[in-house]
């Protein structure tokens, strides 16, 4: 694994990790359960579903949500099955036509150097995989022979298309290529063009591009309607500046997506206080088209209040070397201190908005200067006029 070789620094989060590699733990409230792991997966748990039946009503996507352990069992038994059965029906259909007995010189039997079930079994096995050694082949004394031969002949293509397709597809799932789609591990709060924002940074470690890559935020929590219906899982859309102007990300280096925290979006009544007594966490999907096989592929990860972080920002990766724009993934995940109110988006725009955050930050920032500089004045004065 590349985070094992430390190819990979901990600054930021791999959206799919191997289960060998231990995943950084993240303290949450007593009794909070997250709804989407910081990897990707969703925490949710389906019981006491009663119509098991629907899941054979689709085989293929069954066997390919299975495990690989699980796959491989049900590839080797279909084909091991298959030809115990046939090898059955052969022996069956030599054993009728007395292919068995001894038998004279003129005697023509259904399928030549059958003797027992083994020779029987190894037949079934040359005619479902063409093998075709040469020692037993059917004859045209037997009808039911030549019929089964058919049958024998579908019934294994259509094995092979099931069980091979179901390898390839899981081979080349989509979530395979979100192992290298890379989110911040926290989340930040700060001023950005004069406006309160929410901000994570996603990345692609990989050259080839995702395809009209589009990236979702929806905030989930506890809500109670005004008829007092409590809703436990309430996902809620937010709604997301993008960084290059149109419907999709030009995901080829790391990009900060904002969310303005305006009196449309759910975290507008949100304080810095609030933020860490509240029970909120912020999921974040992105999704695009793998350049290389033009499958859709999605990578997920999502922010408690506990990894969200106020009056922050991240820190620049991106410069310029050579004539080359040279990314510094060491940085992705760093953020630094900025100036910004405590107070929730709402009181903010009540107060006269940014602006007059601004003009009392710096009168603030003015007067304690002043108050600093005051005894250095007296002394300087003592010194100018003894």
């Amino acid at each position: 694994m590349l985070s094992r070789k430390g190819l990979i620094p901990e600054d930021y989060l791999l959206t799919r990790l191997a289960e060998d590699v231990q995943q950084p733990k993240f303290k949450t409230k007593p009794g909070k359960a997250r709804f989407v792991a910081k990897n990707g997966t969703c925490n949710v748990a389906h019981t006491n579903i009663r119509e098991q039946g629907r899941f054979l009503q689709d085989v293929f996507t069954t066997l390919v949500d299975l495990k690989w352990i699980h796959t491989l069992i049900i590839f080797t038994m279909s084909f091991l099955c298959s030809w115990l059965l046939f090898g059955m029906i052969w022996w069956l259909v030599a054993f009728a036509h007395g292919d068995l007995d001894q038998r004279e010189d003129d005697f023509v039997p259904c399928v030549t150097d059958i003797h027992s079930f083994s020779s029987a079994f190894l037949f079934s096995i040359e005619v479902q995989v063409t093998i075709g050694f040469g020692g037993r082949m059917i004859t045209e004394e037997c009808v039911s022979a030549i019929i089964i031969l058919i049958v024998q002949n579908i019934v294994g293509l259509v094995i092979n298309a099931i069980m091979l397709g179901c390898i390839f597809m899981k081979t080349a799932q989509a979530n395979r290529r979100a192992e290298t789609l890379i989110f911040s591990k926290h989340a930040v709060i700060s001023i950005r063009n004069n406006k309160l924002c929410f901000m994570i940074r996603i990345g692609d470690l990989r050259k080839s591009m995702i395809i009209s890559a589009t990236v979702r935020m929806q905030v989930v929590r506890r809500t109670t309607t005004e008829e007092g219906e409590v809703v436990p899982l309430d996902q809620i859309d937010i709604h997301m500046d993008n960084p290059v102007g149109t419907n999709g990300v030009f995901l080829v280096s790391p990009l900060i997506i904002c969310h303005v925290i305006d009196k449309d979006s759910p975290l507008y009544q949100l304080s810095a206080f609030d933020l860490q007594q509240e029970d909120i966490e912020v999921v974040v999907v992105l999704e695009g088209v793998v350049e290389t096989t033009g499958i859709t592929t999605q990578a997920r990860t999502s922010y408690v209040s506990e990894e969200i972080l106020w009056g922050q920002r991240f820190v620049p990766t991106v410069s310029e070397e050579d004539g080359l724009y040279a990314v510094d993934y060491s940085k992705f995940g760093n953020t630094m201190k900025v100036p910004t109110p405590c107070c929730s988006a709402k009181k903010l725009d009540e107060g006269g908005g940014i602006a007059q955050f601004k003009l009392n930050e710096g009168v603030t920032l003015r007067s304690s200067v002043r108050r600093r500089k005051r005894p250095n004045y007296v002394i300087k004065k003592y010194f100018i006029f003894p």
